[in-house]
């Protein structure tokens, strides 16, 4: 028992020393700290918007590219099928999704 006394004391002064020192150094190191946390916050949260704003310009490209290559391909596709003769099957499910109303 008196080993388990003696485990409990040390734990006791110990958790004890550090709570008083650090409510004696906290005024001292917290504004320090937030001195330096402030910029860098302030520098993460401006990489985060450049990323951001670099983000969609991408995106905004992939989209053209995506687009111009399915009018290529569309375009190709149908003067391939006119080729052959006869009217498309890409007018034809144009004009049933119109509704049968050409344009």
């Amino acid at each position: 028992m008196g080993l388990l006394d003696n485990a409990v004391k040390g734990t006791v002064l110990t958790g004890l020393a550090i709570g008083i020192g650090a409510a004696v150094l906290a005024p001292v190191i917290l504004p320090v700290l937030a001195g330096v946390a402030k910029p860098l916050a302030k520098a993460a949260m401006k990489s985060g918007l450049l990323l951001y704003n670099k983000s969609k310009e991408v995106v905004a490209e992939i989209g053209e590219v995506t687009e111009d290559l399915w009018a290529e391909a569309k375009t190709e596709a149908e003067n391939e099928m006119e080729e052959e003769g006869g009217a498309t099957t890409l007018d034809k499910t144009e004009e049933v999704k119109s509704g049968g109303q050409t344009s």
